[in-house]
């Protein structure tokens, strides 16, 4: 059964920070460092220009020394407020009250929370009680795109449905002074900090993208490529060079399951310049097909989960012709891959 999805809205973190900034930060505070140079030029050419911090870059929680207690307290407040945020907007744009939606599903992978944010958003926006809830709480960057899966498979579940889908990521709490390899440098200029959310339903709230399949993939041994990793002052992510251009693996098995299906546009994951290139050329687009990713990762950053809905919103403002075929690709920790195709309603 196809699947519609509603206008999505995009909350943003409250402070803007430019990468200017961030590089005057890692020259302050690794002044000594003995690849200070290439660390610089690794920053400068992560393909971010700006990005949203919920908190300043100088607060505790982000570039301070704040324990993992404090950051995990606020980023999950952080992500809350934004979640709640974006919901309320989303709701607006569908024409549709919090009484109005028969399940949520959510995804966080930025802190630890019970209940998680399903239920806190349920109360917040005073959905019924006796909505369906589902969290996925470690999906990270495909966070986006499995949620809404799920939420159509609860659309197909019971027709007539209508599932809110949030996700919402406090990513500068990876902020770090204590990592100091060159990864760990990219990801302070690479994340940005935001909610996003939409609606599932059977029947169309409005123009937008219809999902007639979907996919999920985990690519074998990858588990440590892109990994999360708790310490006393707070999350940490650890990324290798090999989990960073992972994505030309993956692109076989998206050929396969694609089959002779084509795209006419295309809502990637902006996780870096190379997997945006890597996944234009499997869909056999040109460079500016992709413009909506590049300009979220220059603008926005990586958003991580929230990524392929703020990219589908940005889709709205200059929608494809109806009928256009269309692509949905994410891609995140181990190396994970969750992907959609369907088609653009007018």
């Amino acid at each position: 059964m196809p699947a519609h999805v509603s206008l999505p809205r995009t909350a943003l973190g409250a402070h803007k920070v430019t990468t200017a900034e961030i590089v005057d930060d890692i020259r302050t505070h690794h002044a000594h460092h003995p690849r200070l140079n290439a660390l610089v030029r690794a920053v400068a050419g992560c393909g971010v220009d700006t990005r949203y911090f919920s908190r300043p870059l100088g607060d505790a929680s982000v570039a301070g020394e704040a324990g993992i207690e404090e950051r995990v307290r606020t980023d999950f407040a952080d992500a809350a407020e934004l979640g709640g945020q974006a919901a309320l907007d989303a709701l607006r744009s569908a024409g549709l009250d919090a009484t109005d939606l028969d399940g949520i599903v959510t995804t966080h992978s930025t802190g630890w929370a019970v209940p998680n944010l399903d239920v806190h958003l349920m109360t917040r926006l005073g959905m019924s009680p006796s909505a369906r809830g589902l969290a996925i709480t470690s999906a990270a960057c495909t966070g986006g795109v499995k949620a809404l899966i799920r939420a159509t498979e609860m659309v197909a579940a019971r027709p007539g449905s209508k599932v809110l889908v949030v996700a919402a990521e406090i990513l500068s709490t990876v902020y770090h002074h204590s990592d100091t390899g060159i990864e760990s440098m990219i990801y302070k200029a690479l994340f940005g900090d935001s909610a996003a959310a939409a609606v599932v339903s059977d029947e169309p709230l409005s123009p937008g993208f219809v999902i007639e399949d979907d996919f999920e993939y985990v690519l074998p041994g990858t588990a440590e490529r892109l990994a999360g990793r708790v310490g006393a002052d707070g999350l940490h992510f650890d990324a290798t060079k090999r989990g960073r251009n992972s994505s030309v693996e993956v692109v076989p098995v998206l050929r396969d399951w694609l089959g002779s299906r084509s795209s006419d546009f295309a809502v990637i994951h902006p996780g870096s310049p190379r997997i945006i290139s890597d996944t234009v050329d499997l869909l056999g687009l040109e460079a500016e097909d992709a413009r909506h990713s590049t300009d979220t990762l220059s603008e926005e950053g990586n958003l991580g989960g929230v990524s392929v809905l703020r990219v589908l919103e940005r889709t709205h403002a200059e929608p494809p012709p109806a009928g256009a075929r269309g692509t949905m690709v994410a891609y995140g920790p181990g190396f994970t891959t969750a992907a959609l195709h369907g088609h653009w309603h007018e």
